[in-house]
């Protein structure tokens, strides 16, 4: 497995098409924020198939970790833990930047967790999926 920054946004974009829209179920019109055009974006290859991806916000201090998915055949095999680090490693190297905040599906806080990450905030609807705001150092 390999991660890579990318301007592959076809790619990243019919992931999360399969992971967000296909199978749980998130509305086109919020999935599609606008926002990819400014965003660092990663995508995890096995072998030659892509299998995850993951987008990187640059907000002052914060970068915001977001649209983290895999393809349910790769999950369990550490794809989401490499997408992680390597999006802290790219946090790492932009000037300023001193968090990586993200918001978790609450059924992955525990994985999250492991990261480093540290739950803040109240539990709020993105989607109609209940999430959680996590923060770390990076």
């Amino acid at each position: 497995m390999r991660i890579e920054q990318t301007r592959d946004l076809d790619t990243c974009r019919a992931l999360r098409r399969t992971v967000f829209i296909e199978e749980q179920n998130v509305p086109e019109a919020e999935e599609w924020d606008g926002r990819d055009g400014e965003a660092l974006h990663l995508l995890a290859w096995d072998g030659e198939r892509p299998v995850g991806t993951a987008r990187i916000l640059l907000l002052g201090e914060t970068g915001k970790i977001g649209r983290v998915c895999v393809l349910q055949e790769a999950r369990g095999t550490g794809v989401g833990v490499a997408l992680i680090r390597a999006a802290l490693d790219v946090l790492r190297g932009q000037s300023g930047v001193t968090q990586a905040k993200l918001g978790s599906q609450t059924h992955a806080i525990g994985f999250y967790a492991k990261l480093g990450f540290t739950v803040v905030g109240e539990e709020y609807d993105d989607a109609g999926i209940p999430h959680r705001d996590m923060v770390r150092g990076v």
